[in-house]
């Protein structure tokens, strides 16, 4: 099989491409170096799954999280594509063995963190495997303030220059500005790259700033707007999330916390809470985020300003991946500056302070702007804005709407809370006899449109806008006993 699209439909069952994943693919298997920059929910695994798929021997995929790492290769196993990743982990016997099924060709995928490629059994296994490609995930760690703190991204070039036969090299990230892709062809030593960025408009999210002194009060102010959907609220430090997640939950408001401080059960205990729907709200640092799964997340919160527009696009992006409106909301005050520069102060290169200072005035214009948000942050990335923006208001963000008091992405409608509750429970229940997360079954919007429209019979159920066809027929016949005995009781 040498088709791209055969292979979409066989391992990933979509019926066509989304922009731009087909040239890059054709691209890299052609033998071409490639560089693809696509927003958060874009598809980028696709477009180095599937060439390692096509090209003969062996794909090496460098990630920087453990996390993301094993979220990528359960995938991957589950469509029956041989892959594996090395971790800090596994014991030296597991990890010879890993790399002796890749030297013998078994896998097609192994994943591994940049700070594995030069030690001396991942150097010595270079030399003797079949590597036809090598990709560089969430590539912008190689940029002048994120190589700060992973040092080992700078040295996968000298890797690359080490291997016997160099690989087709492939870079991909999710925010990249026109300064940070030309680091990344440098870094990497692209040759002749194909390129392709897509746009970083996202319709579908709605961008608000609130200027408030007391952040505690206005994030009360909102959540409640957002009772029974998903979302995430972004803290600076882990004493902030910390503290913010209890007050939260003594104020009534369901919520789990989530930082590099945890231990990795607990982060992976509240990860799944908050996956699975049992809880509504997850407080996180920068920690989170990364390679998470979940397109029904309704809102994202930061309660204190990030240090960059590329931080505060990738977090906020986490919002509304289905398509589906969504709000993403920055409460600021002039503290969140005074923070963001005591960290920018530890930072012991004058370059890197200075680049630093940069990225936190890009944010400073942006929170405190009076022109529209969306069209900021798309010049910000180099992006000149569509006819559909390209006017004086994008009609969805607060200094357009001159609204910043209710949030515009909540779906409108006369569904009735209690019976959303009530199929919420129904998914749960199906989602564990299943073993599978809770939005496989259906999606929160799918559930809100059946508390709505209530529908008693199979044909209406599978005419539903949101229930895809086989899982109206898989799971339909539960979800419609409780519409009945809803309807029957009411």
């Amino acid at each position: 099989m040498n088709d791209p699209l055969a292979v979409l439909q066989k391992y990933y069952g979509y019926s066509s491409f989304r922009p731009g994943q087909r040239e890059l693919i054709e691209a890299a298997v052609s033998g071409r170096d490639v560089l693809g920059v696509l927003p958060t929910g874009g598809g980028k695994s696709i477009c180095y799954q599937i060439p390692a798929l096509l090209l003969p021997g062996l794909c090496i995929v460098i990630s920087p999280l453990i996390s993301l790492m094993h979220d990528q290769v359960m995938h991957l196993q589950k469509r029956h594509i041989k892959a594996a990743c090395i971790t800090s982990e596994l014991k030296r016997p597991e990890l010879l063995s890993v790399l002796h099924l890749a030297e013998r060709g078994v896998l097609k995928l192994l994943y591994v963190s940049p700070e594995r490629l030069m030690t001396k059994d991942f150097a010595a296994f270079s030399k003797k495997a079949d590597i036809s490609l090598l990709v560089v995930d969430e590539a912008h760690s190689i940029s002048m303030w994120g190589h700060e703190f992973r040092p080992s991204y700078l040295r996968i070039r000298d890797y690359i220059d080490s291997l016997p036969v160099r690989p087709v090299t492939a870079a991909y990230t999710a925010t990249a500005a026109p300064r940070v892709r030309e680091e990344i062809r440098t870094s990497l030593g692209l040759k002749d790259p194909f390129e392709y960025t897509a746009s970083f408009d996202r319709p579908n999210l709605y961008y608000e700033v609130r200027h408030t002194a007391d952040k505690r009060a206005a994030l009360l102010s909102l959540l409640p707007a957002y009772k029974g959907f998903s979302g995430i609220v972004y803290c600076l430090t882990r004493r902030s999330a910390t503290a913010l997640t209890r007050y939260l939950n003594a104020e009534g408001i369901p919520a789990v916390c989530y930082h590099a401080g945890m231990s990795a059960k607990d982060r992976q205990q509240h990860q799944e809470l908050w996956m699975q729907g049992d809880v509504p709200v997850i407080v996180a640092t920068n920690a989170f985020g990364m390679g998470i799964d979940k397109p029904d997340v309704r809102f994202v919160i930061h309660y204190q300003m990030p240090g960059s527009p590329e931080h505060y696009y990738q977090e906020a992006g986490r919002a509304g991946r289905d398509g589906k409106r969504s709000d993403c909301i920055l409460l600021y005050s002039d503290r969140d500056l005074k923070a963001n520069r005591f960290f920018i102060n530890r930072t012991r290169s004058a370059v890197l302070r200075a680049a630093m200072e940069q990225q936190l005035d890009a944010m400073r214009r942006y929170a405190g702007g009076h022109s529209c948000l969306r069209r900021y942050l798309l010049a910000y990335f180099g992006e000149i804005p569509s006819s559909d923006t390209a006017g004086d208001s994008c009609h969805s963000c607060s200094v357009c709407l001159r609204f910043n008091l209710i949030p515009k992405a909540l779906p409108a409608g006369t569904e009735d809370h209690a019976l959303y509750r009530s199929l919420v429970s129904v998914r749960s229940r199906l989602s564990a006899k299943h073993h599978v997360l809770p939005y496989k079954i259906l999606s929160d919007a799918a559930l809100h449109d059946l508390a709505s429209l209530r529908p008693e019979s199979f044909f209406d159920f599978l005419l539903m806008e949101h229930t895809p066809f086989f899982k109206g027929i898989k799971y339909g016949a539960d979800f419609l006993t409780e519409i009945r005995a809803w309807n029957a009781s009411h």
